[in-house]
């Protein structure tokens, strides 16, 4: 379950799809997203908003990310973006995080199209 000391959310802001996808450039050396996504250095985030964490069949999840028993709702994604390693700690995912909040609206608007 993630960590309870994990930074609290950024608040929502009304996010920018074009500008997340832009944003989402930095993290397509791991991620993939549309209809042929696959998981690769990092899981598909095709249709990641509302999905359980750790849950695609073609990615090896660390089992931090397999135990963590949550759904990534915006508010899960927008603090994971903000600092992965303290949202769930053992995570495999190798980023500090973003501490931009715009940028971070920015990308769920994106995922949402996703």
């Amino acid at each position: 379950m993630a960590n309870a000391a994990a930074p609290a959310a950024p608040p929502i802001l009304k996010g920018n799809a074009e500008a997340g996808k832009a944003a989402f450039r930095k993290c397509t050396s791991c991620h993939q997203v549309g209809p042929s996504a696959r998981g690769g250095f990092g899981p598909k985030l095709t249709g990641v908003i509302g999905r359980k964490a750790g849950s695609t069949t073609d990615y090896k999840y660390s089992a931090a990310m397999k135990n963590a028993n949550i759904i990534w709702t915006e508010q899960n994604l927008a603090r994971f973006l903000q600092a992965p390693s303290d949202f769930i700690p053992g995570n495999n995912m190798r980023f500090w995080g973003i501490g931009n909040a715009q940028q971070v609206a920015d990308l769920l608007a994106y995922l949402r199209t996703q």
